[in-house]
């Protein structure tokens, strides 16, 4: 039994950015993000960040 995040990564696999941002209907810059995010850091998850966090209001 197939997922949907396996038929995506089937489909995907040996692409070209250019291709996937066509297939997914996305820029190239935001498919070329990810796969740098992914190759760094090994998820796309947003990480926590430095710096002070907002004031939370009544």
């Amino acid at each position: 039994m197939q997922t949907a995040s396996t038929n995506i990564c089937e489909r995907l696999c040996n692409k070209s950015i250019c291709e996937i941002s066509l297939l997914l209907n996305i820029p190239r810059s935001t498919v070329s993000g990810i796969i740098t995010k992914w190759k760094q850091l090994g998820t796309t998850a947003t990480l926590p960040q430095s710096g002070r966090p907002n004031k939370m209001t009544e």
